[in-house]
């Protein structure tokens, strides 16, 4: 009798430890960031206090960009609607305090992506929405052709507080070039002081230069030096500890960008319902439940790409129709030379 007791002890315990971690998976998928977005009926992300192409504000305040439509991808997701996005604008300083204090709950600005960043300072990297690298823009009439022409001496104009002003500072250093630095927090700051000529050059991410060059008085005087200085993996960043809010906003991006690869956009997902193919019926919701494995409904990857669009069409509209960088570069797709990769959505 005694071993039939000991045994059944045994198993309670077993059984008690099976319902503990039972437990913990069932409260690992719910997420504090949803439910009080879904409570809201709004996403609160953080943007650029004004980078056409990437997050910019027109005259009447409505927000378009790369970085924005992530941000409409994740409403679309958990609230059915990309419209139902308040965009908090941010300098370099102000992003991560914002984001760790709770005021934002997606940063999506043109942020690169660091060791330090994503693990000194409670931060998740959920992925790269754009691939770019640092250089340099100075005027036409200086005779500069190339940074090989920099002389000891030199001004240059820099966000403070960003990778961007590092880099320059581990470049002039490499090349033994004294320089001064010309530093303000405000990205309109930085263009108004190079455009009104306190500094010769300007540097920020290539992406950048392109963009705030159609800001200045006369953009034709400008050029942007062919050399490029560093790695800019820029992407949507959450805050630490919520990990189903991570998932949500990495495959509200990954959506966009398979959706692109499968040939799916917004004006054809409809039809796509009917596809022979499993991977794109499951993009577009019409197989498998996707959307249970986040917490959402099966139509939030429909909802994403029906309402803002794949990963392309989004590049065309805000950043290569514009002029801002026709050429998409690494940003394209790897099946057409780009390194955009990204896991399956199965």
């Amino acid at each position: 009798m005694y071993k039939y007791i000991k045994q059944s002890i045994s198993l309670l315990a077993v059984f008690t430890v099976l319902f503990a971690f039972a437990n913990e998976a069932m409260a690992a998928k719910k997420s504090k960031t949803l439910k009080n977005t879904q409570k809201k009926g709004w996403v609160r992300c953080g943007v650029s206090q004004g980078l056409p192409g990437f997050s910019n504000a027109d005259a009447s305040g409505n927000w378009t960009g790369v970085d924005v439509d992530v941000c409409r991808a994740v409403a679309a997701a958990v609230l059915g609607d990309a419209n139902k996005v308040k965009f908090t604008p941010l300098s370099a300083k102000e992003r991560f305090t914002a984001l760790t204090s709770g005021e934002i709950d997606i940063l999506s600005r043109n942020t690169t992506w660091t060791l330090s960043r994503d693990a000194d300072i409670g931060l998740t990297f959920v992925g790269v929405n754009f691939y770019d690298g640092q250089g340099f823009m100075v005027r036409k009439n200086s005779g500069i052709k190339s940074t090989n022409d920099f002389k000891s001496g030199l001004s240059a104009c820099v966000n403070i507080g960003t990778t961007t002003e590092l880099n320059m500072r581990d470049f002039f250093t490499s090349k033994g070039i004294s320089y001064e630095p010309v530093v303000f927090e405000k990205a309109d700051e930085v263009v108004a002081a190079y455009d009104s000529g306190r500094c010769d050059t300007y540097t920020t991410d290539k992406s950048g230069l392109a963009a705030q060059r159609t800001k200045m008085q006369n953009p034709d005087d400008h050029i942007v030096l062919p050399e490029t200085i560093s790695k800019e993996p820029l992407g949507p960043v959450v805050r630490q500890g919520d990990s189903v809010w991570e998932d949500i906003v990495r495959w509200s991006l990954n959506v966009m960008i398979e959706a692109e690869e499968y040939g799916i956009d917004s004006q054809n997902a409809s039809a796509m319902k009917t596809s022979e193919n499993p991977q794109i019926k499951r993009l577009v919701g019409a197989e498998g439940e996707l959307g249970a494995a986040l917490g959402l409904d099966n139509d939030w990857s429909y909802n994403i790409i029906t309402q803002v669009g794949n990963y392309g069409e989004s590049y065309k509209r805000n950043i290569a129709d514009t002029g801002i960088l026709p050429d998409r570069g690494p940003n394209n797709l790897w099946t057409k030379g780009g390194i955009l990769y990204v896991a399956p959505a199965r």
